[in-house]
């Protein structure tokens, strides 16, 4: 199982991420009247939730400075509701992908059914982002749904991830900075991306090397490599009750639909690689 739920992750997120990536995403929230990608990101990333406050956005989010968090919310709310924003996330990324697959919406009658059974499934509590998420998933054009609903499933799994790292005692920077060390995203823009100041990212590092999780140079030690074997392996198996309502055949059939699909978007070189997600490309290794 958890196997299936990392091959649904490489999977379903490429299909999501065009929200980030794709121009005419990026662009969503200065067309909207907000200040710059990074308000939109907050305000889109958070919108099925309601009008959060920046402690609570802060919390769901897990790995982005408070302040950078506070600094576009709950100002963007003054702007724009989430309503609007979620028509808007909706109906661009499904822009975006029909831009890059045209035949994504006949591919789409095969692949709604399984991916709509499991998120029906899907065990709700304690997974906040999913469930708000999940109450989304009924939109009438068919490619939207087929976005809301892989956007439910990379954020089952991610509420599972901040789960994992609270329970290995990582804080959100700390998270990152380890993440950094082992080569799974960038360490030379993750700092500035998520918003941390040079004092707390390098006293993550320290909080971090007195763990022996990382080096003085600050690469992964070994231990530290472990740490983060293990905090994959755990996501994955929280991730994969997602996949326990579904027999085994009907999940491979699903996974085997969602592959050409990937690999459209992957050559349409929408995403970059490496990228802030750790998302690796379809035909490389995972990074630990």
């Amino acid at each position: 199982m958890e196997l299936h739920a990392r091959s649904l992750w490489l999977l379903t997120e490429p299909l999501h991420a065009v929200c980030y990536f794709d121009d005419h995403c990026r662009d969503m929230g200065k067309d909207l009247g907000l200040k710059g990608f990074w308000m939109g990101y907050f305000a889109a990333r958070t919108a099925p939730m309601g009008a959060l406050e920046p402690a609570a956005a802060t919390a769901v989010l897990g790995v982005f400075a408070p302040g950078m968090v506070a600094r576009a919310l709950p100002a963007a709310w003054s702007v724009v509701s989430p309503a609007h924003v979620l028509d808007e996330r909706g109906s661009r990324a499904a822009r975006a992908l029909r831009g890059i697959d045209p035949e994504l919406e006949q591919r789409a009658a095969e692949l709604l059914p399984p991916l709509q059974a499991i998120v029906d499934e899907a065990p709700g509590t304690a997974r906040p982002l999913f469930a708000a998420n999940r109450a989304l998933c009924d939109h009438a054009d068919p490619v939207e749904r087929l976005w809301q609903l892989v956007t439910a499933v990379r954020e089952f799994r991610g509420d599972a991830h901040l789960a994992v790292l609270a329970d290995e005692g990582l804080d959100g920077c700390e998270a990152l900075v380890l993440a950094a060390a082992a080569g799974r995203v960038p360490g030379d823009t993750m700092r500035q991306d998520r918003g941390w100041s040079e004092e707390e990212w390098a006293a993550a590092a320290d909080r971090l090397r007195a763990r022996d999780l990382v080096d003085a140079r600050g690469d992964a030690t070994e231990h530290g490599r472990t740490e983060r074997e293990r905090i994959e392996a755990a996501t994955d198996r929280l991730a994969g009750r997602l996949l326990h309502s579904l027999p085994e055949a009907q999940t491979e059939a699903m996974l085997h639909s969602l592959e050409p699909v990937v690999r459209r978007i992957l050559a349409a070189e929408v995403l970059p690689f490496p990228n802030p997600i750790g998302l690796p490309h379809l035909d490389e290794p995972m990074p630990h």
